[in-house]
């Protein structure tokens, strides 16, 4: 009998209980939502114009410098806009916000970017520096810490007064609600059985969907931006609610301790390398196809509500078909749809009809969706208890450095933005070879023990293949230690 199975079943198998605990595990996310997607409310820019002459703004920035009121003969000498910068509407439902406060345009408007780079780099940190603190102390040791950082730390965002404090305390609250996050993901994970594991992961994403959507309202209803950091630094200090939730980890088995001297250490290099890649991937060409979809600077919601849909969608299409298909050859045919397009229109752009470039663009952000929560999801089935918070650190914080590619090109005016998408188109088509060499993990129950993790075999992608390869994928650091997982038929 599985260990996985024989401890559900002495804690009462995956009953009722269980099931509306794990259910339960999906409210966080919301506040997760809304934390993730308010960088982008909080840097939108506004359309705007120097106070001085509103007429002379062919543009937003040429503004920035108005003609002399005594003209110098033969010259037209211009200085910069001294009488303040007029924003004629919110650009998302905030009268206040960052960019309106410290007139962050033209001259001072790569610190929009730099902002953007900073909270994505605090989320990269907290996934790779709090995933081993969840092996070493505890999911819920983690959790529970994490948000006690990220309520405090909010409440600072809401009263900070200089734009120095305010990217070191969005650095660190990303840093905590990362490790909030990561924790909370692997729970549940290790919660569930193997059957329900895909439904509550992507249940949990559904939610955290609906706190994006959320959040436009809630700006509506706050206006100005300290209100709403305020808002949510309650949401997050609410969460500490459920910190008795992670006492459910407790019918699971123990806490993996670190791997001492006389544990093998036998490292994982398939997973390591190829689950990261995919999330670096994703992240970072997802820029490309909003590129391609809105060209030129649109409104905020536009593209706003156009991700979080896709997200929503590819949530759904994964929830259908990846226990029908098994999680590799989803993420394979994911994996290829995405580096299709991405070719595509890396090639023939400027020649293809608008409907096929839209075609291609929509089409390319709902597969990098699908490809980052399937890896999310894959990843941790296959990195064993003992460094699966690391794991799962490791490959969420490359999807947030993929993320920050984009704004890092527009801190240098779009320079190398044609560069980078060759760059990760190559790599999401020569993914698709490691892609081939994974395991399948439908069905099979978490390995506990790096002897365990190194047992998993290889299945076929036809589910009617009546062959399959029995070789481990990497050799046993023991032979006979650990315990034989159940193969798919």
């Amino acid at each position: 009998m599985e260990p996985e199975v024989r401890v559900l079943r002495l804690a009462g198998g995956f009953g009722r209980a269980r099931c509306l605990l794990a259910a339960a595990s999906w409210l966080p996310c919301v506040a997760l939502g809304l934390a993730l997607g308010s960088e982008l409310l909080l840097t939108a820019l506004p359309a705007h114009h120097c106070g001085s002459d509103p007429a002379r703004a062919p543009s937003a920035c040429l503004p920035l410098s108005y003609p002399e009121s005594v003209p110098r003969a033969g010259s037209y000498d211009s200085r910069p806009c001294s009488r303040g910068w007029y924003y004629a509407q919110p650009a998302a439902d905030l009268l206040r916000s960052p960019v309106t406060q410290r007139n962050l345009v033209c001259e001072d408007d790569w610190k929009l970017p730099l902002e953007q780079v900073d909270h994505l780099l605090g989320w990269l940190l907290g996934c790779v520096l709090l995933g081993p603190g969840c092996d070493w102390f505890g999911r819920r040791a983690v959790f529970v810490g994490s948000l006690v950082l990220a309520t405090g730390l909010g409440a600072g965002e809401a009263l900070v007064a200089s734009f120095p404090a305010l990217l070191i305390l969005r650095l660190l609250r990303g840093g905590a609600l990362a490790g909030a996050s990561l924790a909370l993901y692997v729970a549940r994970l290790e919660l569930c059985d193997p059957p329900n594991r895909l439904a509550f992961s992507m249940g949990a994403g559904l939610f955290s969907v609906v706190g994006i959507l959320l959040l436009p309202g809630l700006a509506l209803l706050a206006q100005d931006w300290h209100l709403l950091q305020g808002l949510s630094a309650l949401t997050t200090g609410l969460l500490l609610l459920f910190w008795g939730a992670g006492r459910a980890v407790r019918g699971m088995p123990p806490a993996p301790a670190p791997l001492g001297p006389g544990t093998p250490a036998h490292t994982r290099h398939l997973e390591e390398c190829t689950h990261p890649g995919l999330q670096l991937i994703s992240g970072g060409i997802r820029a490309s196809f909003l590129h391609s979809l809105v060209p030129s600077d649109p409104s905020f919601y536009w593209p706003y509500f156009l991700v979080a849909g896709l997200e929503a969608a590819a949530t759904i299409f994964l929830l259908l078909t990846v226990d029908l298909w098994g999680r590799r050859s989803v993420l394979l045919l994911s994996t290829l749809i995405l580096g299709l397009a991405s070719l595509l229109l890396l090639a023939g752009a400027q020649y293809l009809p608008s409907w096929t470039v839209l075609f291609l663009s929509v089409l390319g952000l709902l597969a990098s969706q699908a490809v980052s929560a399937l890896s999310s999801l894959f990843s941790a089935e296959v990195f064993p208890t003992v460094i699966r918070g690391a794991g799962l650190g490791l490959v969420l914080g490359a999807g947030f450095l993929g993320q920050a590619a984009a704004p890092l090109t527009k801190m240098h005016g779009r320079h190398g933005f044609f560069l980078q998408h060759v760059v990760f188109t190559s790599f999401a088509l020569l993914a698709l070879l490691c892609i081939l060499l994974l395991p399948e993990s439908r069905g099979r129950a978490l390995p506990q023990s790096l002897q365990d993790a190194d047992r998993l075999h290889r299945s076929p992608l036809l589910r009617g293949c009546p062959h399959q390869d029995l070789l481990p994928l990497l050799p046993a650091s023991l032979p006979g230690a650990g315990t034989q997982l159940v193969q798919e038929g």
